[in-house]
């Protein structure tokens, strides 16, 4: 009755599979959304919607949050675009509160240094600078509802601002996972992302000041500012795990991205994961595919984004202190066609 009720959601959803639109490329705001600031499930291309649990699972999908066994906490940090001098940092916490459920709470900041400000009369500045911001506030819940069944959801407040400018907003992402086998080794996951509102920008740079030859007085006018949309998607993914041993496997994980926005991207990713009395390692590789990746004329630069190509990774967990926590690292690269790609570094710990 549970596989029934899972393959006819699929089924019922999968009529929007195929709604990516190049045509709305850039028409859509808020797109560091899109962006997973995660090393570990970055490492192999977002392909563990099925399958990413924990901290890792609030950007892949909020229903493997609930595979938080006590608590957990993470910190990572993202170069993005090798020398283009955008840095994103983010941090979370999970905490299993009560046998089936699990809540979290995470932040990502996205900083862009300093930029000059500049005027029609000094278009090369030395007034001074200004440094921009995005960022985006998370809550998450999700429950384990069966031994094969889970689901989530994810509450965001996304801000962006500039000196004298700032946009605020809000959307959900919502989840769920089908586990199945003898040894668990299937699962399929099923998550719709960025759902909300449409946002504006507000603030004193929308102002213009006017001056009245004949009368000599001064007004300020206020412009409105046109709203965007979320960029909202729906992914479904499939994994399944070879158990070599009781201590030795691999996953292979695919992944479907149907992006409102953009391109649909399609996902392929293996993580080959090993454990040793006091440690555990993963070593991870993905591919991301878009419409367009390989085109004869154009190459690499017919890309709609910099999130498509390759990724790879690795992280390390050891067993620390007599509490026998989980201290890990985590490292994952992303291929760029400009500048010199992605490199993500995260630290965790489990207790």
């Amino acid at each position: 009755m549970k596989g029934a009720l899972l393959t006819g959601l699929t089924m019922g959803l999968s009529g929007m599979a195929f709604a990516g639109n190049g045509d709305r490329v850039g028409s859509a705001g808020a797109t560091e959304l899109l962006i997973n600031p995660w090393a570990r499930s970055a490492a192999w291309g977002d392909a563990g919607i099925s399958c990413a649990n924990g901290l890792d699972a609030i950007f892949t999908n909020i229903a493997g949050l609930a595979f938080v066994e006590k608590t957990q906490i993470r910190f990572d940090r993202t170069n993005w675009l090798g020398g283009a001098g955008i840095n994103i940092n983010s941090a979370g916490l999970a905490q299993r509160v009560s046998e089936s459920s699990v809540i979290s709470v995470s932040v990502m900041a996205m900083t862009f240094g300093d930029i000059q400000i500049t005027t029609v009369d000094l278009p090369e500045g030395g007034i001074g600078t200004f440094s921009p911001t995005y960022s985006n506030f998370n809550v998450g819940y999700a429950r384990e509802f069966s031994n094969s069944i889970y689901g989530g959801i994810n509450f965001k407040v996304i801000s962006e601002s500039i000196s004298n400018l700032r946009g605020t907003g809000v959307a959900i992402d919502a989840g769920i996972r089908y586990v199945t086998g003898e040894e668990d080794q299937i699962k399929f996951g099923i998550t719709l992302k960025n759902i909300g509102p449409t946002m504006s920008f507000q603030g004193d740079g929308l102002s213009i000041s006017v001056l009245y030859p004949e009368s000599g007085d001064q007004a300020t006018l206020e412009q409105r500012s046109a709203t965007f949309e979320m960029p909202s998607l729906l992914a479904i993914g499939g994994s399944y795990d070879f158990n070599f041993t009781e201590t030795n496997k691999l996953t292979l994980a695919l992944g479907f991205s149907a992006n409102s926005f953009s391109n649909d991207q399609f996902r392929l990713g293996l993580n080959y994961g090993m454990e040793l009395d006091k440690a555990r390692f993963n070593l991870m590789a993905g591919y991301v595919y878009e419409a367009g990746l390989f085109n004869a004329e154009f190459g690499y630069q017919s890309r709609v984004t910099a999130l498509s190509g390759a990724s790879a990774g690795v992280s390390v967990d050891a067993i620390v202190g007599k509490s026998k926590s989980m201290l890990g690292i985590q490292y994952a690269y992303r291929q760029t066609r400009l500048f010199n790609g992605v490199h993500s570094i995260g630290l965790s710990i489990e207790i």
